[in-house]
């Protein structure tokens, strides 16, 4: 493995949870392998792992995005991965306000719905 997948599995880690990592890590395939090295080395050893901005900034601007282009699917993970970034749910809710502003009230409305469920799993109160 590259330099640049090891800073970004230890990134990852940060972010993510080892949990959340090791259970991503032991579905890995030969087919998909490829794929999870490709985002450790690109999504989490270069972006995430550059001195620019903070966890706590880059989890805002990534939820703001996925929210804003309708990727609801890794929404979830996102959010939980705020308990490791520093991003609070009032962060988070303002994020959402410029979502619906610059990228649709359906858009932002929807990810709202996941986020408050997945702030009650995570025994989060909002």
């Amino acid at each position: 493995m590259t330099d640049r997948y090891e800073e970004g599995m230890r990134t990852r880690r940060k972010v993510l949870g080892d949990d959340l990592v090791d259970r991503a890590e032991a579905k890995k395939t030969e087919f998909d392998a490829p794929f999870q090295e490709l985002i450790t080395e690109g999504a989490w050893g270069t972006v995430w792992s550059r001195p620019g901005l903070t966890p706590r900034e880059r989890s805002l601007l990534t939820l703001a995005l996925l929210a804003g282009q309708g990727n609801h699917a890794e929404l979830e993970m996102h959010v939980r991965a705020t308990a490791n970034t520093g991003a609070t749910p009032d962060d988070v809710r303002e994020a959402m306000l410029h979502v619906a502003i610059y990228a649709g009230v359906p858009r932002a409305n929807h990810a709202i719905r996941i986020i408050k469920d997945t702030y009650l799993d995570m025994g989060v109160e909002i």
